[in-house]
């Protein structure tokens, strides 16, 4: 039996990082701060930049910190400093009550029986992005990049209905300067610098961050005049919900559209990344591939609504969850404690930054067999229940997980389904490949990919009318 493959990802360190250090790499790239003692101790306690800080492996601390004690901890400053620039009062980084009304109001949206309903929209809008596949070509195509408008085209399809202002392929360039501008950290932001400071990163993004700004006026104008002529007409969907609760009771205009960009800038690349990821994969382990094209070959026909695909399709699933444990879209968790805690014999002081971070946790040897190889296996029905709920956090946890997890399983599994029936993604020989965390865990570079029909007719089409 052929040995797994083992990913590209940094070697962890022998020795202590020192400062200088530490500000030139988190800055290049934070994946490389890690030694060896954060992929094998449950915790580490160190004191850096002046700040406490509790590196959190074990998955009962995690769930200490995340579920059972969350009131006591809130984002951690550094955290908020990269991300308030440019997604204000979304999501992601809103606090407090703004934090409550804005989840409140988005939740009917992502109900099972409303996830379920936008199945269909996601097929059909991958089928219709695979047709650019369709005439044969040699030229390598990034596939990093291709996964960002794939993304883009359903999260608009489903969510907005169509109707984002702007050209995906603007949005997919303007996507990429963003988060390699304001979406990575700032020497200054370590430092706890004033926020009056300039951050060079950022004023180089400040054009991307308007360009979103005007995406989002604009979407809302326009939905705005639809509601006023004929409300009947409007589409009953994610942004008309939120233009429904816009009010004093409800969210302020600010919010509403701080939300949007959290969904259109920050909510669609975290999927991209995954499937990005699982074809990189995929194309490196060809036995693994061939499961999973076994699968889809063996059950396309019978298939029907694409809504049960994730529990029809366990080998494609697993490949994709196994993509995100190795490349975890969201490879840090950061927080801090409001009063003194403590966990078992760890005390942790007032004002610690915890750092649960799946990069390292799903990469722990205390937890994982073979931690560092490509072995979708584990999360076959049979292994799953091997798991611990809190070794594998690819969306977060707790009271914050992330709103739109179920949303973007079954787009990445649905997607992942339609593009490796019809076609075979393969790695251009002699590439590199080097993961780099931003505000998510990208492919440095990209990932440069030749795309070959598996036959004369897109397959792809059968699923929803079987």
């Amino acid at each position: 039996m052929n040995a797994h493959f083992i990913p590209p990802a940094p070697v962890p360190r022998t020795k202590p990082i020192g400062t200088l250090d530490l500000l030139r790499t988190a800055y290049r790239n934070p994946l490389e701060i890690w030694g060896e003692p954060s992929f094998n101790e449950p915790y580490i306690m160190v004191r850096s930049l002046g700040v406490n800080t509790l590196i959190a492996n074990d998955p009962g601390l995690v769930r200490h910190i995340m579920v059972d004690n969350a009131k006591n901890y809130v984002m951690a400053p550094v955290r908020q400093r990269i991300l308030r620039p440019i997604l204000h009062d979304g999501l992601l980084t809103a606090e407090g009550e703004v934090w409550k009304r804005s989840r409140k109001a988005m939740a009917p949206v992502f109900t099972p029986r409303h996830i379920f309903g936008f199945a269909g929209a996601m097929q059909k809008s991958t089928i219709e992005f695979i047709k650019r596949y369709d005439t044969p070509t040699n030229k390598p195509v990034d596939i990093a990049h291709e996964m960002t408008l794939l993304t883009y085209d359903i999260l608009a399809e489903t969510l907005f209905s169509g109707e984002i202002a702007g050209r995906p392929d603007d949005f997919a360039a303007q996507v990429d300067i963003l988060f390699q501008t304001m979406g990575r950290v700032d020497p200054l932001d370590l430092l706890g610098a004033p926020a009056f400071l300039p951050r060079f990163t950022q004023i180089r993004g400040r054009k991307a961050l308007a360009f979103f700004r005007k995406i989002v006026t604009d979407t809302v104008a326009a939905r705005k005049e639809k509601l006023a002529n004929d409300q009947k007409s409007a589409p009953n969907d994610f942004l008309t919900l939120l233009l429904s609760v816009e009010g004093p009771e409800g969210l302020t205009r600010s919010e509403i559209e701080d939300n949007i960009i959290t969904f259109i800038g920050a909510g669609h690349e975290t999927t991209a990344r995954a499937l990005g990821w699982t074809l990189y994969l995929l194309s490196q382990a060809p036995e693994e591939r061939e499961k999973v094209e076994a699968e889809l070959d063996a059950n396309w026909n019978s298939l029907g609504d694409p809504s049960t695909w994730l529990e029809k399709l366990p080998v494609t699933r697993a490949a994709f969850d196994e993509a995100m444990r190795l490349y975890p879209p969201a490879p840090a968790l950061h927080r801090m404690n409001l009063e003194d805690d403590q966990f078992e014999d760890i005390k942790i002081p007032k004002g610690t930054v915890c750092l649960a971070l799946p990069w390292l946790i799903h990469r722990h040897n205390k937890l994982w067999d073979q931690p560092n190889a490509f072995m979708p296996s584990r999360f076959l029905p049979e292994n799953r229940d091997k798991i611990g709920r809190f070794q594998y956090i690819p969306f977060g946890l707790g009271p914050r997980i992330c709103i739109g997890a179920s949303f973007a399983l079954q787009e990445g599994v649905i997607a992942l389904a339609c593009l490796m029936k019809s076609h075979r993604f393969d790695m251009v020989k002699g590439a590199k490949v080097w993961p780099v965390q931003r505000l998510t865990t990208q492919p440095q570079g990209g990932l440069p990919m030749l795309v070959t029909g598996r036959t004369t007719s897109n397959l792809c089409t059968g699923g929803i009318e079987a």
